[in-house]
């Protein structure tokens, strides 16, 4: 029986869409092919919207999720034309969707979720079952949500003899602690912004959607006093199970601790944001793992040059590596992450960590969508 599925992520970066086919026969996971494709500018920049109140949300919402079906079915178009793979012969597309709202463990105790999609529309487009709505039981169980992604890295990048620690920088960046000889072998949690503010801050001063290779901010001097105002904001001193997002970690947020810094060259401050992402993530590891001897970078964080060498500054005793040294390239984790998850839901099969999302216990995640 076929053991093909595709996995499916766009990101709090808001970069796009990336898709993989992954093979999961004879106990192996094995990416066969990978592609991608962005976002237009205007689907970018509702989807950047409907991150905070407005009006006309539930109108907006439901075409933006639309939209996002669209061009989720051309990617995995795409991935079957292709590898000359007939729709039959994939078992589900694990697909997230957009995350727009997250606000887990509050409103009298549970919270709520949101994640922009139309999985029904995606499985008429497709001809394929689709798994969506990933996250919304275990906040129903009392937990995060967030994140998914790391009894995946277990499966793939766990080993019983080395602790190592996986770190995707999207959006938002979220770390995975994997050591073997604790009592707690898995630990996972988001660390703080990722690429979220330099992204935003970059396609405001330069009108680039992202600093690429991080060539800008290593322009910049860092504003020590900046950062240390940066660094105060109380969810970095938050232990885990804990989840964030946009909610927090926006545009607002940046300008509040900006006011005293309003003469600062632009390029400091992109400095200064990188310098954050790198701190908040090394002082992370430092605290939680210090036998940690590698960690793992997945994400469109890996691809920042300078943001790579801030973290390898940052931990001196620690390997900093792509996860492309692996077998992974960073680009394709998370979507063969929900290719992985996808699978599970389909095989009835837990994918939830209570230790990493605070849940009452672990719970099957997502919801089918037959084709």
């Amino acid at each position: 029986m076929s053991e093909l599925y595709i996995g499916l992520m766009s990101g709090t970066s808001l970069d796009g869409v990336d898709g993989v086919l992954a093979d999961f026969s004879d106990g192996q996971m094995l990416v066969l092919h990978h592609c991608s494709t962005s976002f237009p500018s205007d689907l970018r920049a509702e989807l950047l919207a409907l991150n905070t109140a407005g009006p006309n949300e539930l109108h907006r919402a439901a075409l933006a999720g639309n939209a996002l079906a669209q061009r989720y079915a051309s990617v995995v178009q795409t991935l079957l034309e292709q590898t000359h793979t007939p729709a039959n012969a994939v078992r589900a597309i694990g697909a997230h969707g957009q995350t727009v709202r997250h606000r887990p463990q509050e409103f009298g105790g549970t919270g709520y979720t949101l994640q922009l999609n139309q999985p029904a529309l995606l499985a008429e487009l497709c001809g394929i079952d689709v798994v969506a709505d990933f996250r919304s039981r275990d906040v129903a169980a009392g937990g995060q949500g967030a994140p998914l992604v790391p009894p995946f890295h277990q499966a793939f990048f766990g080993h019983p003899d080395t602790t190592l620690a996986v770190l995707n920088i999207g959006g938002i960046a979220n770390i995975t602690l994997l050591d073997p000889t604790s009592d707690t072998p898995v630990i996972g949690f988001d660390c703080g912004p990722g690429n979220a503010l330099m992204d935003g801050w970059c396609q405001t001063h330069t009108g680039q959607p992202f600093d690429a290779g991080g060539n800008w901010a290593a322009k910049g001097c860092v504003n020590s006093e900046l950062l240390a105002t940066l660094l105060s904001e109380p969810f970095f001193e938050k232990l885990p199970p804990k989840s964030t997002g946009r909610d927090l970690f926006n545009a607002a947020w940046l300008n509040h601790h900006l006011l005293p810094f309003e003469n600062l060259p632009p390029q400091d401050v992109q400095a200064t944001l990188a310098e954050l992402t790198a701190q908040s993530c090394a002082l992370t590891l430092r605290t939680l793992t210090p036998a940690c001897s590698t960690l793992v970078i997945c994400g469109g964080g890996a691809l920042n040059s300078h943001l790579m060498r801030r973290l390898a500054h940052q931990l001196p005793a620690c390997q900093v590596q792509s996860s492309q040294a692996l077998g992974l390239p960073p680009l394709q984790v998370e979507a063969t992450a929900f290719a992985w998850l996808a699978r599970q839901t389909r095989l009835r099969r837990t994918s939830s960590l209570p230790n990493v999302t605070g849940a009452k216990g672990a719970r099957i995640l997502g919801a089918i969508y037959p084709a």
